[in-house]
């Protein structure tokens, strides 16, 4: 059953634009011009300068805007949404021995390790600033329920990348569905969607909704999004932003890697196997374009896709409980045509 809405033409796009314009205008007050600057403060503002989605702060300001509160009650925590983001995104590239982040070399690539450590523990920690200046704006006892949900989403999100270094440290490979979704739920979605919902929602309702209702909601939204960016990763153009096929190279327990060790023979199992505990940099090519011919005839990109159109279909049904009574708004609709836009972008 397919429960997706018709989008408003070109609605998210439109908001993803314009929130986000917003959101980078107001960032730039975080990101200091000084010294040191080829050592820290312009490595700081490398990846915010290029560009991204800007999906997380948008939810945020979507969901405080749809509950009646205005766009200055949660820009601040919208940037840093965004400015812890891309903090996270730093050290996952480094983890990852990841090679490009949006179309350009990765910073740790640019400027070695320690340099790119540095930055992303820096840029963790002034992220913080927004949120103690929410205080001024939205008072003390709301904006501490704010840092409180950053808690939570911060430990989720450790556990999930645990969770997922811990299975490529030890060449786990006998994981199944549910342990996948339970990884993406900690390490994507608690940052990626939860927590942007929420902390929107507690902000237009002033702390008087219950935020465990959002969970699901988001849960369906963030997995539909990490299963489909799991799937551009192989099939994507140039557009996609990061290095084709890189999931392989990095040993990534993705949703089509372990359909595909489900449907391999005794004998290509050892052989994957035996590819996956290598690291990137003693991998080759032909072991890797090996995988990705395997993976074209095993149907597991078709299989994640089901899954992905599946938790579309979920995240709907979820979303109208906890939406439908809000007036009609471009932030409702917004939030409303996140869901099959997730799943249909490229």
């Amino acid at each position: 059953m397919n429960l997706r809405s018709s989008p408003s033409s070109g609605l998210v796009p439109r908001l993803l634009r314009e929130y986000g314009k917003i959101v980078r205008h107001e960032l730039r007050r975080y990101l200091p011009s000084k010294e040191p600057r080829r050592y820290l403060y312009d490595l700081l503002a490398d990846y915010p300068r290029r560009g991204g989605k800007m999906m997380r702060p948008a939810l945020c300001i979507a969901t405080a805007r749809a509950f009646g509160a205005p766009m200055e009650a949660a820009l601040r925590s919208a940037v840093a949404i965004e400015l812890l983001h891309n903090a996270l995104l730093i050290h996952d590239d480094i983890e990852d021995e990841s090679e490009e982040r949006r179309g350009q070399p990765t910073l740790h690539a640019l400027h070695g390790v320690p340099l790119a450590i540095n930055a992303g523990d820096t840029l963790t920690l002034m992220s913080l600033r927004p949120l103690i200046e929410n205080t001024a704006l939205l008072g003390p006892d709301l904006s501490m329920r704010v840092l409180e949900e950053t808690e939570t989403m911060a430990r989720e999100s450790a556990e999930g990348q645990a969770m997922e270094l811990g299975w490529r440290k030890e060449n786990i490979t006998n994981l199944a569905v549910a342990d996948y979704l339970q990884m993406v739920l900690k390490k994507t979605c608690w940052l990626a969607t939860i927590y942007p919902i929420r902390v929107g929602a507690l902000i237009g309702t002033t702390d008087a909704i219950d935020l465990d209702a959002f969970v699901r909601f988001g849960f369906f939204l963030g997995a539909t999004f990490q299963i489909q960016d799991d799937i551009l990763n192989l099939t994507g153009d140039s557009s996609y932003g990061k290095e084709r096929d890189g999931d392989l190279w990095e040993g990534k327990r993705t949703l089509i890697l372990i359909h595909l060790l489900e449907q391999a023979t005794p004998e290509e199992r050892v052989r994957i196997q035996s590819i996956l505990e290598l690291s990137r940099a003693d991998k080759t090519r032909d072991q890797v374009c090996w995988l990705r011919k395997r993976i074209d005839t095993s149907g597991s990109i078709d299989n994640a896709r089901q899954i992905a159109a599946n938790m579309c279909d979920a995240a709907m049904e979820e979303f109208w409980p906890l939406f439908d009574d809000l007036p009609d708004s471009c932030d409702k609709r917004f939030l409303e045509d996140m869901v099959p836009w997730v799943i249909d972008r490229r």
